[in-house]
This record gives C-alpha cells, structure tokens and sequence, in this order.
C-alpha cells in the first residue's frame, strides 16, 4: 500500500517492490492512496478481507496506520511498514533508510561549507515519523554549532505536506519577513523544489545552501547546474528487496532475517535500515547514474 506515488519517489519504490516479489515467485496487489489516510484505511479494509496473506504498507498518516496495523492483526495478518515506522503498535517488520543519519548527512554537508551563519530547518508533515527523525539528525550536526553561536536557527517548522507547493510557500513566507538565510534544510526533494522556485522568482536562485534527499530527477538536476547543493540518495532497490524478502517469509509463517530492532512504543520491531549516501555536483555520475538510478542523458538534456 502506497503513500501517494504523485510523489516521484514512490512510484520507484513501487516498481522495485513489484519487480522483487516477482521474482520471489509472489503476487502483488498495489493500492495508492493518493496522501489520503482515509482513503488508505479504506483501501487496508478492503484488502484484508480479500484475504491477503501480508500488508505492506507506507503509512500515509502515523495515527491511521496503527487503526490499520490493528485491523490487520485482528485477522491474523503481519504488517511490515516501508520507510516510515508505525508506532504504538505490534508491528512485525520495518525496512527504511536510516533517518536520523540521512539528517546528520543533510546537515553534515551543509555545515562543512557553511559552518556560521542563518539555517532554515523544513522537516516535514507532523503526521510523519520520518519528520522528527530527520530533525533529530539536524540537530545531531547543529546543536554544537548553535551552543557556539556560531550557527542560527532563523526558522524550523513542520510542513503540511510533502510536495513542492509546501516548500514554496514556507519559503515565500521567509522571504516577505526579509529574513537572511544561508542555508536551508529540506526533509525531501520536493520541498527543497519549492524553496528553489520562491527563490527564482526573487532571482535569488544559487545564492543559498539547500539539502534534500530522495535523489529526485529534478533535484538531480538542480544539483547539476548549482541551484540545489546536495541530496541523500536511498538504495531503494536495497529496500525493496528486504521488505519483498520480509513479506514472503511472513507470509509462509516464517521469521525474516533482520539487522536491528527499533522500539516503536510497544515493541522491538525486527528492522532493517539502510544508509543513505551524499550526491553532490562533482559525484552525480559515480552515485545515482553509476547505479541505475537516473541517466546522464535524463539529468543533462
């Protein structure tokens, strides 16, 4: 079950998880939920009493999706959460990148290059676990710099969704205040596409730090001609494969092979996470387009 594959991510992610548990020798039945939670509960409803074997599941909203987990449950059916944990619940699996290092990544790069000034911190939706992890990872990096004064932290706030029109908007705000800015801290690509765009018009596009991750095509691309300064780039084919690989397992009543646990509230959650690695101007061809991710001729055309 999908957040919402309007998101360019997602639809990756989709196509990896679908390719892997073919080759599992599984089935697959996709359900997006377009960012709607009702909508995903309604669709979770559906599909258990269609007698599914495993829910999958990105979690479009924290609250609904423990509704879901407990649905779920009740009729004996494991749920593995793709890269958001669901909490307070009794989760059976949980593959993502590793959130907090993906933040201390953003953060850790901006910081070698800007190590005093203005930082601007846009995490994410409120409803999102991921939102908190990544600012935990910020922080990580930033907290020494702020204790110093050597860094501000003119702005930091949760946006209402993850798309671009989010990103615009918080930044547009910023930029009516006439507040000076030095570097921006994005929970996605999306945003940090929204911050870019508030700045062209002002044509102030390249005059600031801005971190995202996803590796999107466009961010790639902002990247490539100096607009974005840097993305995390998640192996999703990685994460794809231990959530296709937990599914199967679970599904035959069998235990996945796990790395970690990770306490959602109520329970040790048999967890993988993987890293998450720095794509910069100078290395675009030795990370995403060396792995497949996106092509030299899709970036620079």
């Amino acid at each position: 079950m999908l957040a919402n594959t309007e998101v360019e991510r997602w639809s990756k992610d989709r196509d990896s998880f679908v390719k892997m548990v073919d080759e599992l020798k599984g089935n697959v039945v996709v359900k997006d939920a377009r960012g709607d939670p009702d909508l995903q509960f309604q669709q979770a409803l559906e599909m258990i009493n269609g007698g599914i074997d495993v829910l999958v599941i990105i979690p479009a909203d924290k609250i609904v999706a423990q509704g879901i987990v407990k649905m779920a449950k009740s009729s004996h059916i494991p749920v593995v959460a793709y890269d958001r944990i669901i909490r307070d619940c009794d989760l059976d699996f949980y593959v993502s990148a590793d959130n907090i290092q993906v933040g201390e990544l953003q953060a850790g790069y901006l910081t070698q290059i800007k190590p005093a000034g203005n930082y601007v911190l846009m995490t994410g939706p409120e409803s999102d676990n991921n939102s908190y992890q990544l600012y935990l990872g910020w922080m990580d990096i930033l907290q020494p710099l702020v204790d110093k004064g050597d860094v501000h932290v003119v702005y930091s706030g949760f946006t209402n969704k993850w798309d671009a029109k989010e990103g615009y908007r918080v930044m547009n705000e910023l930029m009516q205040k006439d507040t000076t800015i030095d570097a921006v801290l994005t929970g996605a690509d999306v945003l940090a596409t929204g911050v870019i765009n508030a700045l062209r018009e002002r044509d102030l596009d390249r005059t600031m730090l801005i971190a995202g991750q996803d590796a999107d095509l466009n961010a790639v691309q902002n990247i490539a001609i100096g607009s974005q300064t840097m993305t995390v780039y998640k192996p999703l084919g990685k994460m794809a494969y231990y959530a296709a690989q937990a599914a199967i397992k679970l599904a035959k009543g069998k235990e996945p092979v796990y790395a970690v646990t990770v306490n959602n509230g109520q329970v040790q959650v048999p967890s993988v996470l993987v890293k998450g690695q720095v794509v910069y101007k100078e290395n675009i061809k030795m990370t995403v387009v060396s792995e497949g991710f996106v092509t030299e001729k899709e970036i620079f055309e």
